[in-house]
């Protein structure tokens, strides 16, 4: 009946799509979720990504049309240049970059050495509550102390930070503690986007209502739950269209722009609607430029052979298939009294869920099943490693009798979290309580908006949930770090698991070279958690994407949040 209606709805729209969409120069995005905020040193989640990124900048960006991902120069004027002992670096920053204008700031405000200062500090301030303090914990000199000590804004202002610096209004100067190959990942994420102090005085440190950056796009107005609006940025600094590509960047004639000045779009609408039905009827009228296809509609736009249908091609749509950096898994709350504490019932869910079916039903056989705790396209990663847990409900009963509850008897109702209000969401927790049922465990089921759901989870308050993450960078380490016991929330170890030996393991694993293999730690951490089990795998994403013909240089990536500034809409 879903995809009969979709048909429906398919065949009462023109054959030019084109014809319903404002004929202007405003590239239309959809956001999945409500936003949790728009300060770079916070809303890290996918969503709020799609527009920090766009007003927002950072030292360092990955190459738009580079594949696999290399880390280039944004607004540092060239690589860092590094000690020969990996501990000190120096960063060149560009000239004459101009800040968005907004009554905290006298006239003209040009970008400085000491913004970048500010913002690594307001990542350690703990009144900022910084999911990103895990990527400077221990790393800085003189880091740590400051957060310890600062407790208030004037206290954040006069503390100096040893390995910190502003050599100059064009200098910064890094200094670490020990050596952290991943910094320059470090600097392209969000988190390190510069603020000026005089921003962080005015709004007393609260900086998610309205975002002040360098980037190439405006913060215009943010009408809750419905509309985000950037304009482009008409002081924006000397950036270019990538000159050079990859082999697919050849093929698919993406370097037409080639050294033109970016941005080409007059601006973004961002429109926040939360269902997959009517994301895919806006952008079938044309109301939205792109989307990422739901399972629900996959078998709608694609044919049996995987590629796009015949009347989606003739209405000027093209579809890309996009690998990701994105997976996911079910999670417990290691903390927990029930869940945590008890490996047997770990065992037993993870032995009562038919992930294969799973995949068939919530990805349309899209999802990779997952063998690994790591994802494929990173170094290291193992296409022979293997998950020591199946399907098999007679081991699924075994292992609750023996966790102290045969057939479920005196265990209370779990509570599985929702990730977001969708009715996808709400189907995959329907899902999972009906296999766990099957064994006697049952399941509460809580429906949560993102942020809430969010939330929830830097407030430990989950209990057992759908755990998922995209890649900031593509190096081991990034997923080693959401399990080590320095990175409890605020941290990103939502999971609150704590073992010695992963500490250990993540240590050497975040100082090898980058040019090191990394596979032998891998397999030692791997080990380690498949015997704990804080997760239970479950598969690895790709994305199926929509666009209309008017979208041009058009390169889905889900680590790429700043590609809008490279499109251009005929």
């Amino acid at each position: 009946m879903r995809l009969l209606l979709v048909f429906l709805i398919l065949g009462a729209i023109s054959c030019d799509s084109a014809k319903k969409k404002k004929q202007d120069n405003i590239l239309d995005v959809v956001l999945t979720a409500k936003l949790s905020g728009l300060d770079p040193a916070i809303s890290y989640d996918t969503v709020s990504a799609q527009v920090v990124y766009q007003v927002h900048e950072t030292l360092y960006e990955y190459d738009y049309l580079i594949r696999p991902y290399s880390i280039k120069p944004l607004l540092a004027k060239e690589l860092p240049k590094i000690t020969d002992d990996g501990l000190t670096y120096t960063i060149q920053i560009k000239k004459n970059v101009q800040y968005h204008p907004h009554p905290a700031l006298k006239e003209t405000r040009i970008l400085k050495a000491q913004d970048f200062v500010n913002q690594i500090k307001r990542i350690a301030y703990k009144k900022t509550q910084s999911p990103g303090w895990w990527l400077f914990a221990d790393k800085i000199k003189g880091l740590n102390d400051f957060r310890s000590k600062v407790d208030n804004l004037r206290e954040f202002e006069s503390t100096k930070v040893e390995g910190l610096k502003a050599l100059n209004d064009n200098t910064l100067q890094i200094k670490l503690e020990t050596k952290y190959p991943q910094l320059l990942y470090a600097l392209a994420m969000s988190f390190t986007a510069p603020t000026p102090l005089e921003l962080i005085k005015h709004f007393e440190n609260d900086l998610s209502q309205i975002p002040i950056g360098t980037g190439p796009f405006l913060f215009l107005n943010w009408e809750k739950n419905l509309e985000v609006n950037l304009a482009a940025n008409p002081n924006y600094h000397s950036n270019t269209f990538p000159k050079s590509g990859d082999r697919f960047s050849y093929e698919n004639n993406l370097l037409k722009d080639a050294g033109k000045k970016i941005p080409f779009l007059d601006g973004i609408r961002f429109h926040v609607i939360n269902e997959a039905r009517p994301r895919m009827q806006n952008f079938l009228k044309g109301n939205l430029d792109f989307i990422v296809l739901t399972k629900d509609y996959l078998q709608m736009a694609l044919n049996y052979k995987g590629a796009l249908k015949k009347e989606l091609k003739e209405k000027g749509v093209s579809l890309q298939v996009a690998p990701t950096l994105t997976y996911w898994w079910l999670a417990f709350n290691m903390k927990d009294s029930i869940v945590g504490k008890n490996l047997n019932l770990r065992k037993a869910i993870a032995h009562a869920i038919d992930n294969e079916r799973f995949i068939k039903i919530f990805t349309n056989n899209t999802g990779l099943k997952a063998n690994s705790i790591f994802p494929p396209g990173i170094p290291g990663y193992s296409p022979s490693s293997e998950l020591p847990y199946s399907y098999d409900l007679d081991k699924a009963k075994s292992f609750l009798s023996k966790a102290g509850f045969p057939n479920g008897k005196g265990l209370s109702a779990l509570s599985y979290d929702v990730r977001g209000a969708s009715s996808t969401s709400r189907q995959m927790a329907e899902f999972i309580k009906s296999e766990l049922e099957k064994i006697g465990i049952k399941i509460k089921i809580n429906i949560n908006t993102f942020p809430a759901f969010l939330k929830k989870a830097q407030n430990g308050q989950l209990q057992f949930w759908q755990g998922g993450w995209t890649m900031d960078y593509p190096d081991p380490e990034n997923i080693g770090q959401l399990l080590i016991s320095g990175n409890h929330p605020p941290g990103p170890n939502t999971s609150y698991y704590s073992n010695p030996k992963v500490d250990k393991l993540y240590q050497s694993l975040s100082k090898l070279k980058r040019e090191a293999n990394p596979g032998p730690i891998m397999m030692k951490i791997e080990k380690q958690i498949n015997s704990d089990l804080p997760w239970i795998m479950q598969y690895y994403a790709r994305s199926y994407v929509l666009s209309h013909k008017r979208v041009k240089n058009f390169r889905y990536s889900d680590i790429v949040f700043n590609m809008y500034k490279y499109l251009r809409l005929d």
